[in-house]
């Protein structure tokens, strides 16, 4: 395997890989890394088109006459929050934000792959290098869909990847099925009669109403979700009150959360039961309510057949002894889901190697492992050449 880059290129790579890094940008604000990326690929005699979705790039890379076109994926922005591994060298240089995802070694990897087969005649057909702003909860991928990337791309099937510590360098996770969670917010506000805390019969308490829905809520997962699926109803914020006033019973109890699915049904069902037990709790209690579920991303569903050939890149890359085909899903969420509901697509995870320090994923000291790099250029470059055979 190690013989797949050129040292060079593979020092090359490393490099860029820290320099991206060093220098992390929040969603829909990557001009500096889009322009790294728009260099890199025109350098490579790859066509290249910006500024879609504010911030994103895409390289097509066409060769021979094959009909077939696909699209790999690659996320840019960082995060909003501290490095703390200050004795890093290429550490973040930008105060309050990081790279504490691996999306500079997805960046990184998918330009490894976009050079490697710009310098080769090993398939035909249409490959899409889509590097993707604002992955982190900010809505990336749909303004590339808002765009028209569909519209001014053919592309058949859609591929991402991710790093996943723990997983060891050089293997491979592909499985069918679900990956990650759908992504909601939610919000429920109890609308009370505010009055002296002492004489609570001359209003209408909101506070009780809150108390019997936070119980309520979660019975949605353990009596109305089949036991078999998987699904997730937290309350994560209340507002009620004022700590200077604790003779007051308030007029309003504000609760917000999250809510998390696997499946399209079960996420129905959720929205639905946290708003027909908000409802009933406020007709029992003679209060008012307002509800309000906010959609984010829907979950990552693996296609079967674009799970298959991603399966078979995957031996054929790195080993089939590398290859794992089952891999708990995720209750995090990712906004490729947006892209795979467009056309059949796949996800995988590719090995990032212990948890250094204990850092995992949007952790304060997190890092993306360049040991990865090598073997996700190989899986890309093999996915493009088995999906893409030169006749």
């Amino acid at each position: 395997m190690s013989d797949f880059l050129d040292p060079q290129d593979l020092e090359e790579l490393v490099a860029l890989r820290r320099d991206l890094h060093a220098h992390p940008e929040l969603g829909f604000e990557e001009e500096r890394t889009s322009a790294i990326v728009k260099t890199f690929l025109a350098d490579c005699g790859i066509a290249v088109e910006d500024g879609i979705g504010k911030t994103g790039v895409v390289g097509t890379l066409k060769r021979g006459n094959g009909t077939t076109s696909i699209a790999l994926r690659a996320d840019m922005d960082a995060l909003a929050m501290p490095e703390t591994a200050t004795e890093r060298p290429y550490r973040s240089k930008f105060p309050g934000k990081m790279h504490a995802c691996g999306h500079d070694g997805h960046t990184v990897m998918l330009l490894g792959a976009a050079r490697k087969l710009a310098r080769s005649h090993s398939f035909s057909g249409t490959v899409h290098f889509v590097f993707q702003p604002a992955e982190e909860g900010r809505g990336g991928a749909q303004a590339m869909v808002d765009d028209g990337l569909f519209e001014r791309f053919s592309i058949d099937r859609f591929y991402g990847l991710h790093n996943m510590p723990g997983i060891p360098i050089g293997e491979i996770a592909v499985v069918p099925g679900p990956q990650l969670a759908s992504s909601d917010r939610w919000e429920v506000t109890f609308k009370g009669v505010g009055t002296h805390g002492g004489k609570p019969h001359l209003g209408i308490d909101p506070t009780v109403a809150a108390g019997q829905f936070l119980s309520s809520i979660h019975t949605i997962v353990s009596r109305k979700v089949d036991p078999v699926e998987a699904a997730v109803v937290s309350a994560c914020a209340i507002q009620a009150g004022d700590f200077e006033a604790l003779n007051v019973i308030p007029n309003d109890v504000r609760i917000g959360g999250t809510a998390r699915a696997y499946s399209h049904a079960v996420r129905d069902l959720i929205e639905a039961e946290i708003g027909r037990i908000a409802a009933g709790i406020a007709a029992a209690a003679g209060i008012g309510v307002a509800y309000d579920y906010r959609r984010g991303m829907p979950p990552v569903i693996n296609e079967a057949d674009a799970t298959q050939r991603a399966l078979a890149a995957a031996q054929a890359a790195l080993g089939t002894a590398n290859v794992a085909t089952a891999y708990p899903p995720s209750t995090a969420g990712d906004d490729f889901a947006i892209f795979s509901g467009k056309v059949p697509g796949a996800y995988v995870w590719l090995g990032n190697g212990p948890a250094q320090d204990g850092a995992l994923h949007h952790n304060t000291r997190y890092d993306f492992n360049d040991a990865a790099i090598e073997p996700g250029v190989r899986f890309w470059t093999t996915l493009v050449e088995q999906e893409l055979q030169a006749g």
